[in-house]
């Protein structure tokens, strides 16, 4: 049983209900964050980190930053591209735009490469668009949380190494690490960017971050310098590589406490095979989406395969309104999230199962989650057809 206070079951994608022990370690004492003990830590978390983006690669490089997931983007954006550089951004929902104004704002070249939504764009379209020009790198977001929309990395890489090989892939993976499988290696990624409050289990605050070596050189080898300050890999670099060296290093004070939580939850995380957690998310996302499909409601993503298993976007039938369905299920103890693309916004909502509430089994935030739906909608006078 949890010793949480009760509360209702937060199942947005993301922040996500937390582990108990998580929130526990957020209270360890105050300590100075160039002392022994936390750079011990600190190290240990980094290189738990290389377990988890699946990377053994000596060059490859850890980075953990206090701020969001759209701090990954500056990272990238600042550090690897350059003004007038031409960058390739796939566009399966609302995050894809916001990344591409975040190159814009560093004086890069975004291009999208848009799909209908619910859709992602198809490899032989990403071929024809790198052959008809030379892209400094190309970005994906692995799991939209605007749309539940999920991308295959594994035969994009393939691609992009065939036809375009001095193109960075870049993977946005706020809402898939932890919940999605990422082999850093194995599929050749350049960067995957993520953030502590979705499938890690870890409270908002930090960016984390994994870069391939070909990337750092890449950013070594920039004719002009970082475009900001607090992301600049100049900065953040050396202090990265001497703390997972139990060195103690300075240039921004991280927060020691988040940094507690972030152990805490890798290594639950790690206690286990990777393979069986990326299978009992894959699980429970079926549950869910069976579930939807008995109500005789949709997905905003209608092919199963570019369907997510740490999120579940689903229409809402026409006579029912996102103002009147959410206050009914937050009644019944579940909080779901409205809708977040901009043309669609109104029409739909969004379901997160990742994370402890699937992991957990004396948890039954699942069940009670797809039982709290089906009574809200009969409330709000919804009757399956």
């Amino acid at each position: 049983m949890s010793s949480q206070p009760p509360h209702p079951a937060l199942l947005i994608p993301g922040p996500i209900e937390f582990d108990d022990a998580v929130l526990q370690s957020m209270s360890h004492y105050s300590e100075s964050h160039v002392g022994p003990a936390f750079v011990s830590t600190f190290g240990d978390t980094l290189s738990m980190l290389r377990k988890l983006f699946q990377t053994s690669h000596a060059s490859s490089q850890p980075f953990v930053i206090s701020g969001s997931g759209t701090l990954g983007w500056d990272l990238v954006a600042a550090n690897l591209a350059e003004p007038g550089d031409d960058v390739l951004v796939l566009h399966t929902g609302y995050f894809a735009d916001s990344f591409a104004d975040c190159f814009e704002t560093y004086g890069s070249r975004p291009t999208q490469l848009k799909a209908p939504i619910g859709s992602r764009p198809q490899l032989p379209e990403i071929e024809k668009a790198l052959k008809e020009k030379k892209y400094k790198l190309l970005t994906v977001t692995h799991v939209d949380t605007s749309t539940g929309v999920l991308s295959e990395l594994k035969g994009l890489s393939e691609l992009v190494r065939r036809v375009s090989p001095e193109t960075l892939l870049i993977v946005d993976g706020v809402c898939s690490v932890g919940s999605e499988e990422i082999e850093f290696d194995k599929w050749q990624l350049d960067g995957v960017i993520t953030a502590s409050q979705k499938g890690i289990g870890c409270p908002a605050g930090l960016s984390i971050s994994m870069f391939s070596g070909r990337a750092i050189e890449t950013f070594k080898n920039r004719k002009t310098p970082p475009g900001s300050y607090f992301a600049s890999m100049k900065n953040w670099l050396p202090i990265m590589q001497n703390y997972e060296a139990k060195k103690p290093s300075y240039f921004a004070t991280p927060s020691p406490q988040l940094i507690h939580a972030l152990n805490t939850s890798l290594t639950q995380i790690l206690s286990k095979p990777l393979s069986e957690r990326f299978a009992i998310h894959r699980e429970a996302s079926q549950k869910v989406k069976k579930a939807v499909t008995d109500l005789g409601l949709r997905q905003l993503a209608s092919d199963s395969a570019d369907q997510a298993n740490g999120m579940t976007a689903i229409y809402l039938p026409e006579n029912v309104k996102v103002p009147e369905l959410l206050p009914n299920l937050f009644k019944k103890g579940v909080v779901f999230a409205g809708g977040l693309h901009k043309d669609i916004a109104a029409k739909y909502i969004r379901f997160g199962h990742m994370g402890v509430s699937v992991t957990d089994s004396n948890r039954d935030d699942i069940d009670r989650a797809i039982k709290a739906l089906e009574t809200g909608l009969s409330e709000v006078g919804y009757q399956k057809a």
